[in-house]
């Protein structure tokens, strides 16, 4: 099964983190990395790994990279990656040692979220579907993000993937003042019936900042992780106030 597993890698300026999600990928083949445009040593680092095969897009949105990316790989397996995801020994363990049946189209993992290496109690990042059958794939955009549809059974795996980003701070916080644009938008276009309970609270806007901030402190005891664990909350504060802003930012200008 290992064997007929594609690793599948979007980039852009990745310098900070894209060594450690590839030195995790040693038992592959053949890497699929897709670079819109780095400008920094992303593409110099990768090109140190034999198996990485840099292809380049530009970007327009998460869904059309990830659905080139996949056409790129020639396995009947993708296991789609961040760059900032590095896979644990025993998920490499259970890779190697799946076997599964027609009716399975994929499996989506857990992670453990790390703030420069130290890994957090809790996290609000949710499991997704990482490896599925390349002819059974096709990604669609969702607000600021992107999910992988997949008709037929998702399985879960049942060890994690670490997730650790550490480009500058600064990065963060123009990616998130972009990503809560998006975010924002996708809320508002969005009915309420189809909404999940904690995408209504987000579009209420000003529930959401409080509650998070609260929710990954306390009842994530993000507290006891000392300072990745306030890292981390205030992250998850910033990230929704943002969000919060550019939906009030939207109403307002409609009623003037």
């Amino acid at each position: 099964m290992i064997d007929d597993i594609t690793p599948l890698i979007i980039t852009y300026n990745e310098a900070e983190n894209i060594a450690r999600t590839l030195d995790r990928l040693s038992w592959a083949r053949r890497i699929v990395l897709v670079d819109s445009g780095s400008t920094d040593e992303t593409l110099a680092i990768a090109r140190r790994y034999p198996s990485v095969d840099v292809v380049h897009r530009p970007f327009d949105d998460f869904a059309n990279q990830c659905n080139f990316g996949v056409s790129q790989v020639s396995t009947h397996w993708v296991l789609s990656l961040d760059a900032d995801y590095e896979l644990s020994d025993a998920l490499i363990e259970e890779l190697g040692a799946l076997h599964p049946e027609a009716t399975t189209s994929g499996y989506k993992a857990r992670f453990v979220y790390r703030i420069f290496g130290k890994p957090l109690r809790g996290t609000l990042y949710p499991a997704r579907a990482v490896l599925y059958r390349k002819d059974r794939a096709v990604y669609r955009n969702e607000g600021h993000g992107h999910r992988v549809v997949l008709p037929g059974v998702v399985r879960p795996l049942a060890n994690v993937i670490f997730h650790d980003d550490r480009k500058p701070l600064d990065r963060w916080f123009e990616s998130q003042r972009r990503y809560a644009r998006l975010e924002a938008a996708h809320l508002l276009a969005s009915d309420s019936k189809s909404l999940n309970w904690s995408d209504r609270i987000r579009r209420a806007a000003w529930p959401a900042p409080i509650l998070v901030f609260l929710y990954t402190l306390v009842l994530k005891r993000c507290f006891l992780d000392g300072w990745a664990g306030w890292y981390y909350a205030l992250e998850r504060l910033i990230a929704e106030s943002l969000i919060a802003l550019a939906i009030i930012d939207c109403r307002l200008r409609q009623i003037r």
